[in-house]
């Protein structure tokens, strides 16, 4: 009988595809993989959903022979709770996202950390030789310590900040002082200088900084929020930005994407828009790890970076 090719679709806005098509082709080549690569469903059995949030296959339980959903965000909070996925889901793990994350986050915190601002948009013929402390002096904390946290901490550690990071799960990175539960989240804020948010958004994460715990914070701290929206009460973030309690803050995220030209984030002097920039998928390194993820699958060999339903993440 003929060996049956694994079928993958490819289920994201279709502008991306001429920008992933030929790096997954890639990559299925370098991973020994024969796979038929398609555009769209037309109603034949599928293997394998290679999935964005926006694309237009959301009701999984019309792909008959579906093994697997292989993500391409970091985030799933958008798909783990689609109630027709009955097959395993994966999230991305992505080198080149991860790298980008880690550079944008430190881009920031050193922005603040130095005081750029005040020089770049402040050449006003006033002489101000106002010298920042050293790395040494401004304790940071990461909110969140998976893989996108636990390299942003990694890299802010050897710039030599003190990082502490704070998850629910318990964990481990070298260099950074780790805490979870309750205690530990009031523990992170309440000595974060500047503090960095890349905890997955769950029911348990919504609102995480809510006014109570923007009060905990050191008066004037900076919050950096590349991570989810909704991980921040927006209201009570201007009310402490209005006061002073928050001294900046920089959000690439937000509820509603695009941010509507109307929303006070865009103009209040305090705070910093990014368009969802901080980190994005890379086609050609996303590609290798949806690759291997089908080959894992095919070979019956457990699936890289699953994602707990439970749990949420």
């Amino acid at each position: 009988m003929p060996v049956t090719r694994p079928v993958a679709l490819f289920n994201e806005e279709a502008a991306e595809w001429p920008h992933f098509a030929p790096h997954l082709r890639a990559a299925f080549a370098a991973a020994g993989l024969d796979v038929e690569l398609r555009e769209r469903f037309d109603g034949r059995p599928v293997d394998y959903l290679i999935h964005g949030p926006n694309g237009p296959e959301q009701n999984f339980a019309r792909l008959p022979g579906l093994k697997a959903v292989l993500n391409l965000w970091a985030g799933v909070e958008r798909v783990v709770t689609n109630p027709t996925l009955t097959v395993p889901l994966t999230r991305m793990v992505d080198p080149g996202m991860t790298e980008g994350m880690a550079e944008y986050v430190a881009a920031h915190v050193l922005r603040f950390h130095v005081g750029t601002d005040r020089h770049v948009l402040g050449q006003d013929g006033l002489w101000r030789p106002e010298t920042p402390p050293l790395a040494r002096d401004r304790p940071v904390g990461v909110l969140g310590l998976g893989v996108l946290g636990a390299a942003t901490a990694r890299m802010l550690a050897v710039l030599g900040f003190p990082v502490t990071g704070w998850s629910r799960r318990p964990a481990t990175v070298p260099g950074v002082t780790c805490l979870g539960g309750a205690e530990g989240l009031r523990a992170v804020l309440s000595q974060a200088q500047i503090v960095v948010l890349l905890v997955p958004l769950t029911p348990d994460t919504a609102n995480l900084l809510n006014a109570e715990r923007l009060g905990w914070l050191p008066r004037g701290a900076a919050i950096v929020n590349p991570g989810r929206g909704g991980l921040i009460d927006d209201d009570a973030l201007l009310a402490a930005l209005d006061s002073g309690q928050v001294g900046h803050a920089t959000l690439d995220v937000f509820r509603t994407e695009p941010l509507p030209p109307d929303h006070p984030f865009w103009a209040h002097p305090r705070v910093t828009v990014t368009p969802h920039i901080a980190s994005v998928t890379r086609p050609e390194s996303a590609s290798r790890v949806i690759a291997e993820n089908i080959r894992r699958a095919e070979a019956g060999e457990p699936l890289l970076h699953l994602v707990d339903r439970g749990a949420g993440y």
